[in-house]
């Protein structure tokens, strides 16, 4: 084995195909929206440079920084939702004995098997200010608050992120219940017999030999945060207004229905730019080696 892996040749053979998909798919891709971002582009022809002119004019649109915020606010409400919703549920199912335990499991994963755009008209339904089942439920307890939730400019983005947040949960509960899975029983034996409390055992056993788990649980919802557009496209087509807009809504806005495909691809670029510093952050602060109890 060491032999094989020594050879060179060898090692070069088997990667070089991955490495050619990685650069015609990805790599190629990726420098061809630096390199458009600097012309003034319709999508066809050549286009003329520009050098820089997109992003100058891109730090002084006020839609921008609007959009920027939104997929900022995004990110963080799935995250803290979906993280911490699937950390109570997949330690819940795990540890207590209950009767239907695999229904549950099942369950709380339909959701990301739907489709995103029946998931989305599930949602408007249940917004909905006429008949929706949030009105009526508000209705039923007594509480006189009836809300059109799409139609306001200050917290549709949040109505928005409420969705994928219900959608995805399912798919981060999966993986941190197989991460509790891969956790010898040995360990939490130990910790109950030097007394510690179920809580306990999981603050100082369950959590830190989730690190890696927590860390790619974290690289998905947050990248995916920053660069939403399914939901508001269906929900609200960014609206009210621009309302509901983030980046990469923003950079189809501007290529797709204004024609500008560099401005659009400048938006593109810092959207890159974005989710690669947060991927480098993530893993900044994720880098030391899990250890139990604290210790």
């Amino acid at each position: 084995m060491k032999k094989f892996f020594g050879n060179k040749l060898a090692i070069l053979v088997f990667t070089l195909p991955t490495l050619i998909i990685f650069s015609l798919m990805v790599f190629y891709p990726i420098t061809q929206v630096f390199y458009k971002s600097l012309f003034k582009w319709n999508g066809l022809g050549s286009g003329s440079f520009i050098a820089f002119d997109n992003f100058l004019r891109l730090f002084d649109d006020k839609l921008f920084f609007l959009s920027n915020k939104n997929g900022f606010i995004f990110a963080a409400i799935i995250t803290v939702f979906q993280l911490l919703m699937a950390t109570v549920l997949a330690i819940a199912v795990s540890t207590l004995k209950m009767k239907g335990r695999n229904f549950f499991r099942i369950a709380y994963f339909i959701p990301v098997v739907l489709s995103v755009t029946v998931v989305c008209q599930l949602w408007l339904s249940i917004y909905n200010s006429d008949y929706g089942l949030l009105n009526r439920f508000f209705e039923t307890i007594g509480l006189d608050y009836r809300q059109n939730w799409l139609a306001d400019r200050k917290h549709a983005i949040y109505a928005i992120a409420i969705v994928n947040a219900w959608q995805w949960m399912g798919y981060q509960f999966a993986l941190i219940l197989a991460g509790i899975k891969s956790i010898p029983t040995s360990f939490y034996e130990a910790a109950q017999i030097d007394g510690a409390t179920p809580v306990q055992a999981h603050m100082k056993i369950t959590m830190p030999l989730l690190k890696e788990t927590y860390k790619f649980c974290l690289l998905i919802s947050v990248t995916g945060g920053i660069k939403a557009f399914t939901e508001m496209f269906i929900m609200t087509s960014g609206g009210p207004g621009t309302s509901s807009y983030t980046l990469t809504y923003m950079m189809y806005s501007s290529a797709f229905r204004s024609n500008e495909f560099g401005y659009g691809l400048a938006a593109a670029a810092i959207l890159v730019l974005e989710c690669l510093m947060a991927i480098l952050v993530i893993n900044f602060v994720f880098k030391s080696e899990p250890t139990v109890g604290g210790e």
